[in-house]
């Protein structure tokens, strides 16, 4: 059965040891919350809002083996007063549990993005 499972992390800034530390940490805490592996992922978008340009998110996920993942990155919406500096993921998934049992992920400052599913 295929799920998508969301995520986001505010990272401290615009460079890359920020980005890719931030998106290492998001991944591995989706991937691990919720016992999966990559063979288990299809695919993953990740978006980065405007203001995060020094590096793509999917490098993290590429040192963390996402080889032969399919991988995307995106600009978020500049939406005036949007939380800054967010790295947001989609990833669609393999497994075979309900839909109500997915952890969805939010770090750091992002948790205030869905307080409703943030765990």
């Amino acid at each position: 059965m295929v799920r998508a499972i969301r995520g986001a992390i505010q990272v401290d800034g615009d460079d890359r040891d920020s980005i890719v530390t931030g998106t290492t940490e998001l991944v591995t805490e989706v991937m691990e919350r919720n016992k999966i592996t990559t063979d288990d992922v299809i695919s993953v978008i990740f978006t980065a809002t405007p203001d995060l340009t020094a590096e793509f998110p999917a490098l993290a996920a590429r040192k963390l083996g996402f080889h032969d993942v399919p991988l995307l990155c995106a600009s978020e919406i500049d939406v005036p007063g949007a939380l800054p500096r967010v790295v947001r993921l989609m990833a669609h998934v393999n497994i075979d549990r309900p839909r109500h049992e997915i952890q969805h992920v939010y770090l750091r400052g992002a948790v205030a993005l869905r307080v409703d599913i943030a765990q």
